[in-house]
This record gives C-alpha cells, sequence and structure tokens, in this order.
C-alpha cells in the first residue's frame, strides 16, 4: 500500500537527515499504524489523504484508544514529515497536513558545527595524491561552501562547474535549478579532482555524467556519502551526530551569523518557502544567547 513512499523516506530520514535507526523505526511505527487507520476505510493511497482524514484520526482513533498526548504528539510529527516530505519530492500536488498546527517544542533545531570544527573535520581527510581522498576531500569541502543537499552531490553532472564565474548550476527537489556560488578552496579542490583523479575512477565507466564516481565508475549513492562523512567527523574527533546536512545547516548558520541576508540565504539552499530558511534565526539566537551566558559578567 503506502510500503514504498515509506521506504523512501525513512531512507530520506537515516541517510539524509542523520536521524538514528531507532528514531527512524519510532517513525515507521507511527505511520504503518496510520496506515492500516486508511486501510479499514478503504484509503490505500497517499495521494488520497486529505486533512480530515488525518484530524480524525488524530482526534477519535487515538482518544478511543487512551493514548498519551505525547503519543499523539509524536504521531503528528511523524505524519506531517512524511507528507511534508512527499509534497517536496512532487509526489503529492499539495500536503494536507500542512495547515495542522503543531506545538512549537516539536520544532527541533538543526544541530550545527563551528567554524573550528568545520576546519578539523575537512582537514581530517587529506588531499593528497590518492584518487579516493582527493574525492572524498573535495565531496566534503563542496557540502560546507556551497550548502548543497547529499542528494544534489550525488547527482551533480559535469555540466555543473562553471569555474569562469565560480559558480555551479544545482538540480534540487522538484527538478528546480539554481545557481549557488562555490568557495574558493572548493572550486581548487573541484578542478585538481576532475583533472586528476575521477579519470582513474571513470576508466570502468568513461561515459558516466556525473561529477563523483565511486572506485568501479559508478556514480556514488547517499549511503556512501554518509560513511565518508561519519568516518570524517571520527577523524577529527568530533562526537556530535554529524551527518552530510549537518554541513547544509552549518553553511547556512555561518552566513546568517556573519551578517548574509535571509532571503539571499534561501535562495542559495534552494528553500521554497521562506519559512523553511527562518529556522536558522532560531539557531544563531541561541548561539548569541549561549555567548552571552559565556562572556557577559553577568550572563
Amino acid at each position: 500500500m503506502f510500503e514504498r513512499d515509506f521506504q523512501e523516506f525513512l531512507r530520506y530520514l537515516t541517510i539524509e537527515r542523520g536521524l538514528s535507526p531507532n528514531t527512524a523505526d519510532a517513525y515507521r511505527r507511527d505511520l504503518e499504524d496510520f496506515a492500516s487507520w486508511l486501510a479499514d476505510r478503504g484509503i490505500d493511497s497517499c495521494r488520497a489523504v486529505k486533512r480530515e482524514m488525518i484530524v480524525d484520526y488524530l482526534e477519535n482513533s487515538l482518544s478511543e484508544r487512551a493514548m498519551e498526548p505525547a503519543t499523539i504528539a509524536r504521531r503528528l510529527v511523524a505524519i506531517k514529515m512524511f507528507f511534508r516530505h512527499l509534497e517536496e519530492e512532487e509526489l503529492i500536488p499539495t500536503d494536507p497536513a500542512a495547515v495542522i498546527e503543531s506545538p512549537k517544542l516539536w520544532r527541533a533545531l538543526p544541530e550545527f558545527l563551528s567554524i573550528e570544527e568545520v576546519d578539523a573535520f575537512l582537514e581530517a581527510w587529506p588531499a593528497d595524491d590518492d584518487p579516493l581522498n582527493l574525492r572524498n576531500r573535495t565531496m566534503l569541502e563542496l557540502l560546507y561552501a556551497s550548502g548543497l543537499r547529499v542528494s544534489e552531490l550525488t547527482t551533480l553532472p559535469l555540466t555543473a562547474p562553471d569555474f569562469d564565474n565560480r559558480t555551479m548550476r544545482v538540480t534540487g527537489k522538484g527538478e528546480k535549478t539554481r545557481i549557488v556560488p562555490v568557495g574558493e578552496t572548493a572550486l581548487e579542490l573541484l578542478q585538481r579532482y576532475l583533472r586528476e583523479a575521477r579519470p582513474f575512477l571513470a576508466e570502468k565507466n568513461p561515459s558516466s555524467p556525473y561529477v563523483f564516481l565511486s572506485h568501479n565508475g559508478r556514480r556514488l549513492n547517499r549511503e556512501r556519502i554518509w560513511g565518508i562523512v561519519k568516518e570524517a567527523a571520527v577523524r577529527a574527533g568530533i562526537h556530535k551526530n554529524i551527518h552530510p546536512h549537518t554541513l547544509r545547516h552549518s553553511f547556512a548558520s555561518h552566513l546568517l551569523a556573519n551578517g548574509a541576508d535571509l532571503r539571499v540565504i534561501q535562495e542559495m539552499l534552494g528553500h521554497a518557502d521562506i519559512a523553511t530558511t527562518e529556522i536558522y534565526t532560531h539557531v544563531d539566537a541561541n548561539r548569541l544567547r549561549e555567548v552571552h551566558r559565556k562572556f557577559h559578567p553577568r550572563g
């Protein structure tokens, strides 16, 4: 019934958003319960779900089973995240859960790295003559320098970089294209990777149109990039739960902290709605409060 959509959503949570297997499994159980409730009413497609059905499920079905408010809240979070993901991927025309209000508590602020942690993280992977090392360092630099989603990195075509203008054409969610700037360090590494490492990796698949390839010439997948990010964090001695999206969060947070306009950040991230980008204002406010508490004599 909903199985294919569920599996892709859970894969997105674990690979791109870095949720633990236990958390992803909790979302799966919540969504399976909702799907079972829908099936009993003859609904067998995500595209047929209406707002009223979700409200009915929450208010009637869950209350009849005397579930705790915290459980009901968690179920709504799972449903909202699931349908938001489907809408962003253009698998449904509109999100039926979008107008169902959630308490502010449920909107978790993204974790990000300090500038010092980013430096240690990137330098943990040597940009030496080994093709795989050079590939990995280049990917990590691009994730942070341009705020790319890991799905955008895996599908980055050879036609994307514009070295003359120091930009890159990126195709994001919904096949929407945007132009993102590329920092000097990342640009130099990308040029070197394309010149020195990629020809070696492409020997078994010379017609591949993608920038980043595996050792056998195939397009690098999200799981492998996730593993490279995790290994870089271990090498750098960083104990936070780092995943590819952490670098995207860090990119946006550092831009905002240094005075970048929120609308510009929205454009670079490829957010359709400014409200999605505004979460970084809350992150920055938290950072400012922490600095004040730490350094002010009456903090």
